[in-house]
């Protein structure tokens, strides 16, 4: 019986080691897919904290979803249901994870800037989320141009 890895080698293919090179060329990736699984984390905080609202969890009565307005109503089960999403596909580090977190942290900053009825969030959850896309932009060019060197 003829070894695998001979018969290869002698076509000129070279057998694939996990622990053999692209160690110090991928830092920028692993970096990157660090930073999906932070996300992850958060969008999964964030979609369970609009969940709370939905359920009633930890609500006082007067509070409840069903008192607040139709425009208040709907962006929270959208923000429920993209986030944890989202969250999913940042664990994976699938390429659909991140737009759809895209989608989520751009909807989320038009929401507080053009209806602050909707949700005041206030400048500080703005500027944080405007720096986390930047952050991610930032870390997304570097892993780019890792991979293409």
């Amino acid at each position: 019986m003829i070894d695998p890895t001979v018969a290869d080698n002698a076509r000129g293919l070279e057998p694939v080691h996990r622990d053999e090179g692209g160690r110090a060329e991928a830092r920028w990736t692993r970096r990157l897919v660090l930073f999906f699984r932070l996300m992850a984390a958060v969008s999964m905080l964030k979609g369970l904290y609009h969940w709370s609202w939905i359920c009633g969890i930890w609500v006082s009565p007067g509070d409840a979803f069903e008192a607040h307005s139709i425009a208040w109503q709907s962006a929270t089960v959208f923000f429920a249901v993209i986030d944890l999403v989202a969250a999913v596909g940042l664990w994976l580090a699938a390429a659909w994870g991140a737009v759809i977190w895209l989608i989520a942290v751009a909807s989320m900053i038009m929401v507080e800037v053009f209806f602050p009825q909707v949700f005041d969030g206030g400048t500080l959850i703005n500027l944080s989320e405007a720096a986390l896309l930047a952050i991610y932009l930032w870390l997304a060019l570097k892993s780019a141009r890792e991979q293409t060197a």
